[in-house]
């Protein structure tokens, strides 16, 4: 009997610490794969949820959106973003990659890595093709950020960057706060102050794919609509050229819906730079948050997303250098083109561009960035 006994409670011991069906999110993430440590600091997986089914599910570390689990036009959920399914996969060492994360200081491209303040030249780390790509190799979306609030419907995360962080003057505090409201909509809200002069450009960098099954759809048969008359073009190495172009008469005007797919295999010399659409689009809203910046449609589920944004611009980057090299959640291989990232910004290398908005940040003030993505379907 006793020997029973004993087998039992190692039975349900065993039974208690492995993986509970009940306990995995709706987009199907155990949180226990997210339970560990980055540099002796804590991370874990949070979600939040509305009482329409809508969930988004992130994590501290990066700050990263994980998954994002909206209704198709059956009332099925699907997760519509890109990443992995245990915190290990996040980590630099076992993946180079920015997927869902807060991007900092510095979203997207700083020419040679340079920036000037007040006549103050500063180096920052050249970690694309010679430039400053989001914030150098060691960017926030490899920091842990303190979980400063977190409820059912928001959560607000905290990240202090110190001076020369990455070359960058300045200590700079941050925040980013994701609120899920009750109509489908993830709102992004970012904050940051400075005890000295600095530049500062926050993002979200998530991957995304509205069919849910990216095994199986590419992005090249989703609608894309862009709000914009005019694009920042760039040169070989991905760097904007100062100029303003119009978008008429080229792949480039999405102010009326097309398949992302229908012209990026023209003959066109900024389609060959980006290796296809990796551009910065000059936006038509005049930072109105309540006009449409872009829209995403997915013919095969129903499912759409709007973006509304203060941001002058939108960075939309389609999966060009996916190779099929990493693997994501339920094992699927992540090929060229298999999602579409639409980061809200201003424009690459605006430090070295004083004709553009400014980004700089200066003691007394604060930055304030805010987006929404709102889903929806048809």
């Amino acid at each position: 009997m006793r020997k029973f006994i004993l087998t039992a409670l190692a039975a349900l011991l065993l039974i208690s610490c492995g993986p509970k069906k009940g306990n995995l999110t709706v987009s199907g993430l155990d949180p226990a794969q997210f339970d560990s440590t980055y540099n002796d600091l804590p991370v874990a997986l949070y979600t939040i949820k509305n009482n329409s089914g809508m969930e988004v599910c992130v994590t501290n570390f990066g700050g990263r959106i994980v998954s994002i689990s909206v209704p198709d036009r059956s009332g099925k959920m699907r997760d519509v973003v890109l990443g992995f399914d245990n915190i290990r996969d996040y980590f630099p060492e076992n993946n180079d990659s920015n997927f869902g994360a807060v991007i900092g200081r510095y979203g997207n491209r700083i020419n040679q890595g340079l920036i000037t303040i007040d006549s103050v030249q500063y180096q920052l780390p050249r970690n694309n093709y010679g430039h400053c790509l989001h914030g150098g190799p060691d960017g926030w979306h490899y920091r842990v950020f303190e979980v400063v609030e977190a409820d059912k419907s928001h959560i607000k995360l905290a990240l202090e960057s110190p001076d020369g962080d990455a070359g960058f003057p300045g200590t700079v505090k941050a925040t980013v706060t994701y609120t899920l409201t009750a109509e489908n909509a993830l709102d992004i809200a970012y904050e940051a102050t400075t005890d000295a002069p600095t530049v500062i450009n926050m993002t979200n960098h998530s991957y995304f794919n509205l069919s849910g099954d990216p095994a199986n759809h590419t992005i090249l048969d989703e609608e894309l609509t862009i709000n914009a008359s005019g694009y920042t073009p760039v040169d070989d190495t991905f760097m904007t050229t100062g100029e303003i172009a119009p978008v008429e008469g080229t792949p480039f005007d999405f102010r009326s819906a097309k398949l992302i797919g229908e012209e990026i295999e023209a003959d066109n010399e900024q389609l060959h730079n980006g290796h296809g659409y990796d551009h910065n689009w000059v936006l038509d809203t005049g930072g109105d948050i309540s006009k449409v910046a872009a829209e995403l449609y997915c013919p095969a589920t129903g499912i759409d997303m709007r973006i509304y944004t203060i941001e002058p611009g939108l960075q939309v980057y389609v999966g060009n250098f996916l190779d099929g090299s990493v693997r994501g959640k339920r094992g699927v291989a992540y090929e060229i083109r298999t999602a579409i990232c639409m980061e809200t910004q201003h424009y690459p290398d605006s430090p070295n561009k004083p004709q553009w908005p400014s980004v700089e940040l200066r003691p007394g003030e604060v930055y304030r960035s805010h987006s929404i993505y709102a889903f929806g379907v048809r």
